[in-house]
C-alpha cells in the first residue's frame, strides 16, 4: 500500500493561479493541482493513499483552507490542515478540531515565519501527540525565506517537543543535504523523500546510505505532486537497491504507522 506523503491540491477554480502563485524557481509542474489531476496521476502511478497538504500564507485564510482539507478526505486522501502563527494556539487547534483534522503542514517559504518562531513553538506545544506535523525544510525561495527553516531547527525542534509526531521534507534540507546529513541522520524526526524535480537527481547511493542508516522506519516517500510525477518518484525508490522490507516501509509502512492507518506493510 504505497501512501505519497506529499501533495498539494487546490479548489478546481483557483488550481491554475494557486499553482502559478506558489511555484519554484526552476521547477515546472507535472500535474495540474485539482482533486481529478491527483486522482488520475495516482491511478497511473499505483499510489493507495495522497495526503493532501494545505497551507494558509495568511492567518485569515486558516479556517478556509481547513475547510477545504476537511471536505477532501476519503480512503485515497489524507487531509493535512493548516495553522498560522498570527493565531494563537488556542485557535489554531480549535480550527483543527472543528474540522477533524489530526495532521499539519507547514511552509515556512510561502507563510514567511521561521521553524523558530516562539510562536510556532507555543502552536506545537500545543499539539502534543494529538497533531502530526510535516514541514518544509531546506531552500528553494528567496534569500529571505532560505533562512526560515534549516535542519538545525528541526533538530531543536525534535528536542524540545519529543511527543511531536515530526516529519521533515526533503530529507530535512532541500538544497542543503550536506547539513541535512550532519545535523539529522540518525535524529528523532521522520524524514521524508521528495527533492524536485526529482529524486533521480541525487546519486542513488547517497540517497540509500542516508535512509539505511537513518532507518527506513523513520522515513517516509513523498512525491511533492504537483510538481513531480508519482510514477517517476516510486520508480527512484524501487531502484536504491534497498531491502524488500525497507521499500515497502519507505513506500508506505512508516506513513501507515504514524498516521494509525491499517496497512499491510505498517
Amino acid at each position: 500500500m504505497i501512501i505519497d506523503a506529499h501533495a498539494h491540491v487546490w479548489p478546481d477554480k483557483i488550481a491554475e493561479l494557486a499553482l502559478g502563485a506558489n511555484r519554484l524557481p526552476d521547477l515546472v509542474a507535472r500535474g495540474d493541482g485539482t482533486v481529478g489531476g491527483l486522482r488520475a496521476d495516482m491511478d497511473a502511478s499505483g499510489v493507495s493513499m495522497s495526503c493532501c497538504l494545505g497551507i494558509a500564507n495568511q492567518a485569515r485564510h486558516v479556517d478556509r483552507v481547513n475547510e477545504f482539507v476537511a471536505d477532501l478526505k476519503s480512503p485515497e486522501r489524507y487531509g493535512f490542515g493548516t495553522v498560522h502563527v498570527e493565531l494563537s494556539a488556542e485557535e489554531n487547534l480549535a480550527s483543527l478540531r472543528r474540522h477533524g483534522i489530526d495532521a499539519v503542514k507547514i511552509h515556512p517559504l510561502f507563510q514567511d515565519f521561521a521553524l523558530d518562531d516562539p510562536r510556532l513553538w507555543e502552536i506545537l506545544e500545543a499539539f502534543g501527540d494529538e497533531i502530526a506535523v510535516i514541514t518544509h525544510v531546506g531552500e528553494g525561495g528567496s534569500a529571505h525565506a532560505n533562512t526560515l527553516s534549516s535542519p538545525a531547527m528541526i533538530r531543536d525542534i525534535a528536542r524540545q517537543f519529543p511527543a511531536l509526531r515530526l516529519m521533515a521534507c526533503h530529507f530535512g534540507g532541500y538544497k542543503i543535504l550536506d547539513d541535512a546529513e550532519e545535523m539529522l541522520a540518525g535524529a528523532d524526526v521522520v524524514l521524508e523523500t521528495s527533492w524536485p524535480p526529482s529524486l533521480k537527481t541525487l546519486r542513488p547511493e547517497r540517497v540509500r546510505r542516508l535512509i539505511q542508516r537513518h532507518g527506513a522506519e523513520r522515513v517516509v516517500f513523498g512525491s511533492d505532486w504537483p510538481m513531480t510525477s508519482p510514477t517517476e518518484e516510486i520508480a527512484a525508490i524501487e531502484a536504491l537497491c534497498l531491502t524488500d522490507d525497507e521499500t515497502k516501509q519507505v513506500l508506505g509502512g512508516t506513513m501507515a504507522r504514524l498516521l494509525g492507518i491499517d496497512s499491510p506493510w505498517a
